[in-house]
């Protein structure tokens, strides 16, 4: 099982791709542990990458590229995996189509979880962390405030600056803006799977599953 893994901030990604790792026995590589991994091991474009990211700016596409193919060449990933994060861009997916080529991957399928923006806007805005160690609640579900401590430790709970309505809407439009042409240069070879982000996590869940198992009858 090959998986691209596409959605908005607060769509529920980094949970289906928790489920779906163990579902199927894949490794879930997202961007951010690829770039602190190359970064550890010191590969030249690891210490490219780290000295990148040390002066704050963002790591350039042939960095990132080199980085993807190296981790797509591990034995780690020859029974299937889980990206996460890349390509944002029409450039990168495009890089990563010759990528594919070249180490003679074919089958792959893009998930492309969905969810209307003012849905997302309340989901985030009722997200708290616990300053202590990070843990993520949702005021509705969880039945906390800003004011509660958290109910696992007693920290102190606040609000990210990344889930205020202002910030949100902003990653939104970066989001759409960046992601639009990539979905299409996909649909365009026929390997979307859309997923409605808007259910439980356990029904979201239950639904790629599903549409997952048709495909590979294929």
């Amino acid at each position: 099982m090959r998986l691209l893994l596409f959605g908005p901030p607060g769509v529920g990604k980094g949970t289906q791709a928790k489920l779906l790792s163990e579902d199927y026995h894949i490794p879930h590589i997202s961007t951010g542990d690829l770039l602190r991994a190359a970064a550890d091991k010191r590969t030249e474009l690891g210490k490219r990458a780290k000295a990148i990211m040390e002066a704050g700016q963002l790591v350039p596409d042939d960095v990132m590229n080199g980085i993807v193919r190296e981790a797509l060449s591990s034995k780690k990933v020859a029974s299937g995996f889980l990206l996460d994060g890349f390509p944002r861009t029409l450039p990168q997916a495009k890089a990563l189509a010759k990528i594919f080529g070249d180490l003679k991957i074919v089958k792959y399928w893009v998930l492309n979880l969905s969810l209307d923006d003012e849905e997302i806007i309340r989901r985030l805005g009722n997200r708290v962390v616990c300053r202590k160690e990070g843990r993520i609640f949702s005021m509705e579900e969880d039945g906390v405030t800003f004011a509660s401590p958290c109910p696992v430790c007693g920290g102190e709970l606040y609000q990210r600056d990344d889930d205020k309505p202002d910030t949100v809407r902003k990653r939104l439009q970066v989001y759409a803006v960046q992601t639009a042409p990539v979905i299409e240069f996909y649909r365009g070879a026929g390997v979307v799977v859309d997923v409605d982000g808007a259910n439980s996590i356990d029904v979201v869940h239950r639904e790629i599953r599903l549409l997952l198992g048709d495909l590979d009858t294929r």
